[in-house]
């Protein structure tokens, strides 16, 4: 028995790499060297534009993710309730704790009761409609309450602001009803 340390079939060296690709594409990937334009673009399907090796009409069809809300207004009025009945509370508070107006103090107080009342009311179907008029009724005061306090003393806050939630929040509540009874 004889070994010998030469190959039982001759071995080729590799093929030199090519530096210049007759499309002037270069490709993304190292490995992707020795391949045609379409197998090269294949090793990254979601990278596409200059560089990639994909044609403009090649990338033009292709479906990209876009992330859409499928809510509805009605599935984001309680969570409007509770936030805007959770900022009436601590603007109240704070008016309360900064100069002592017991008049901001239980106006937050009855907005953030109305609106916690508006929120455990449209939690059931039955009386979902009774909880968007609620959020709609104390909106609509909320909003004409700080009108009159923009109006009044030509400052803009914290009245602007404030109305300004007041309208958005009637907004989605109005919404919601209508969405909802239709």
């Amino acid at each position: 028995m004889s070994f010998s340390l030469s190959p039982a079939f001759p071995l080729k060296p590799p093929p030199p790499l090519r530096s210049h690709r007759s499309d002037n594409r270069r490709p993304e990937h190292p490995a992707a060297r020795h391949l045609d334009g379409g197998a090269a673009a294949s090793l990254k399907p979601w990278r596409f534009g200059v560089g990639s090796g994909l044609k403009s009409r090649e990338w033009s069809g292709r479906k990209r993710r876009r992330f859409r809300c499928e809510a509805q207004l009605g599935d984001l009025a309680p969570v409007t309730s509770a936030v805007y009945g959770s900022l009436l509370l601590g603007g109240g508070l704070f008016a309360f704790s900064r100069s002592g107006s017991k008049g901001s103090l239980a106006g937050g107080c009855t907005g953030a009761v109305l609106m916690a009342t508006a929120y455990y009311l449209m939690q059931a179907p039955e009386t979902k409609s009774i909880g968007y008029a609620l959020g709609f009724g104390a909106a609509l005061l909320f909003s004409s309450v700080f009108g009159i306090r923009l109006v009044a003393t030509q400052k803009l806050t914290p009245a602007g602001p404030l109305l300004g939630l007041s309208v958005l929040a009637l907004a989605v509540f109005l919404s919601a009803y209508l969405q909802d009874s239709i």
